[in-house]
C-alpha cells in the first residue's frame, strides 16, 4: 500500500482531564439537580431559561419560522426514513413456544424498551437531520416516551425552529433546551423537572461522548462514538471531481473528521488531490474542511480490489463507498464485512443517506463497525426470553440440571431442581 497523500495518525490521548470535567458535572447534576442545569445553561449557552421543557407553544412559533419548503423537505425526508425503519421492524420477530423436546416450551418476545433521549448536537449547525434519525425509529419501534435535548441558541432560551420542527415531525413526546455532558447526566439520573430514560442515543461532542461513557450501566446507549469519516474504495473509472466533492462533505463536519480514499490507480488519486483543492475555496465552510483535509485527509494506492477491501475490512470505517467499475460491484461489496454503512456505485452519495434516502446516519466510528452496526429499529428493541414446562418435561430435565449444578458446586441449584422430583414421588 503506498501512501499518496498521508495524515496525522490519530492516537488515544490523555482522556483523564476530560474525564474528571465530565465527572464533576454529572456528580453536581446529581447533587444539585435543575439548579445546576440551569447554571450550565448559562456559563456554556448564555441561556437563563428556567423551564427546561419547551412548550407547545414554542413549538408552534417554530412552525412559523420555518419555510413551506423547508417544512415540506423535512416531510419528505422523514417519510423515507420511516418507511426504511417500518421495513427493518418486520425484519425483527417473536419466536413462540419452541419445543426443543416433549413439554418445553421457549421462546422470546422483541419489547421496545419503555423510554429514551435522543441527543440532538446544536453547536455551529441545526441539525435538525439527527431528530429525524433518532426520533422516528424509536417511534416505530413502539418507545412509549420519547424525549429530546438540543443546546440553544448561544444567547436565547431557545432551540433553532428547524429542529424543533423535525422533533415535532418525527414524533417526540418530550423536548428540552439542555445540552452537552449535563443532559446526559439530567437523563441517565433525573432531576425534578427530567425524568430519567431507559436509553440514551445520538452523536455529540468529546464531553457528550465522554457523559455517555460514564453513565452507562445506569442507562443505556447506542454507542461511543468519535469523528465522523468516510472511506471511499475507488479504481480508474470513478470520477475523481465526484470523491472530491464527497471528501469534502465529510471533512467540513469538523477539524477532526477524517476522509481516506483508497484506489487502485495512482493517476485518479493525484485527480482527487487536484479535485479537492479546486473545490475547497468554493466552501462555506473553507477553514474547517481545510483544515480536517490537510491533517486527515488520505490517499492511498493499492496493489488491486482485494487489497483495498482488506484494507477497509481493517479500517471499519463509518461510512464506506463503493465506486468501481460496475461488473465489478458485487464481487466487492460480497467481500466487505466491517463498515457503518455501505454506499455502492458512483451515483449514492453518503451525503443521501445523512438526509433524506431512509438509511440512519448515526453511525459508529473508529473501528467500532467491527462489532455494532448503526442506530436503526432494532436499538430501541429488546429480544427477552421465557419458558414454560409440563410436570413430565420437568421430571425429565431435572436430573440433568442437578447433576450439573452439583458438578459446580452450586447445591442451592441442584435441590432447586432436586425438590421438584421430590414432590412428585
Amino acid at each position: 500500500m503506498k501512501e499518496l497523500k498521508s495524515s496525522k495518525k490519530r492516537t488515544e490521548a490523555d482522556r483523564t482531564a476530560l474525564r474528571q470535567a465530565v465527572g464533576d458535572i454529572i456528580d453536581c447534576v446529581i447533587k444539585d439537580g435543575d439548579a445546576a442545569l440551569q447554571e450550565y445553561n448559562k456559563q456554556f449557552d448564555q441561556c437563563d431559561r428556567q423551564a427546561l421543557r419547551i412548550s407547545k407553544q414554542e413549538i408552534e412559533e417554530a412552525y412559523q419560522q420555518v419555510s413551506d419548503e423547508e417544512l415540506s423537505d423535512i416531510k419528505k425526508a422523514a417519510a423515507n426514513i420511516e418507511a426504511f425503519a417500518n421495513a427493518q421492524k418486520e425484519t425483527v420477530g417473536s419466536l413462540k413456544d419452541f419445543s426443543p423436546s416433549p413439554g418445553i416450551k421457549l421462546g422470546h418476545r422483541v419489547i421496545p424498551v419503555q423510554s429514551c433521549c435522543c441527543y440532538v448536537p446544536g453547536g455551529g449547525y441545526p441539525l435538525y437531520s439527527t431528530a429525524l434519525m433518532l426520533g422516528i425509529p424509536a417511534r416505530v419501534a413502539g418507545v412509549e416516551r420519547i424525549t429530546a435535548c438540543s443546546p440553544v441558541i448561544k444567547g436565547t432560551t431557545t432551540i433553532h425552529p428547524k429542529t424543533l420542527v423535525a422533533m415535532d415531525v418525527a414524533g417526540i413526546n418530550e423536548i428540552y433546551a439542555l445540552g452537552g455532558a449535563q443532559a446526559i447526566a439530567a437523563f441517565s439520573y433525573g432531576t425534578d423537572q427530567i425524568k430519567p430514560v431507559n436509553m440514551i442515543v445520538g452523536p455529540g461532542n468529546h464531553f457528550v461522548t465522554e457523559a455517555k461513557r460514564q453513565c452507562y450501566g445506569k442507562v443505556g446507549i447506542d454507542f461511543v462514538a468519535g469523528p465522523s469519516e468516510v472511506l471511499v474504495i475507488a479504481d480508474q473509472t470513478a470520477d475523481p471531481e465526484v470523491i472530491a466533492a464527497d471528501l469534502l462533505a465529510q471533512s467540513e463536519h469538523d477539524k477532526a473528521a477524517k476522509g481516506l480514499v483508497v484506489t487502485t490507480d495512482e493517476n485518479l488519486g493525484k485527480a482527487i488531490l487536484q479535485a479537492v483543492n479546486r473545490q475547497l475555496p468554493a466552501l462555506d465552510t473553507e477553514e474547517i474542511a481545510r483544515s480536517s483535509w490537510n491533517d486527515y485527509g488520505e490517499i492511498l494506492i493499492a496493489d488491486d480490489l482485494s487489497e483495498a477491501v482488506n484494507y477497509a475490512n481493517d479500517y471499519a470505517p463509518e461510512h464506506l463507498e463503493v465506486n468501481v467499475a460496475e461488473e465489478k460491484i458485487d464481487g466487492v461489496v460480497a467481500a466487505l464485512r466491517n463498515y457503518g454503512s455501505l454506499f455502492i456505485g458512483g451515483n449514492t452519495a453518503e451525503v443521501f443517506g445523512d438526509y433524506a434516502s431512509g438509511t440512519n446516519h448515526t453511525l459508529p466510528t473508529l473501528g467500532a463497525a467491527r462489532y455494532t452496526g448503526g442506530v436503526w429499529v432494532g436499538t430501541f428493541l429488546k429480544t427477552c426470553t421465557y419458558q414454560s414446562m409440563s410436570k413430565q418435561a420437568m421430571l425429565d430435565i431435572a436430573p440433568l440440571v442437578s447433576n450439573l449444578a452439583r458438578g459446580e458446586g452450586l447445591t442451592g441449584h441442584a435441590r432447586a431442581a432436586e425438590i421438584r422430583m421430590e414432590k412428585e414421588k
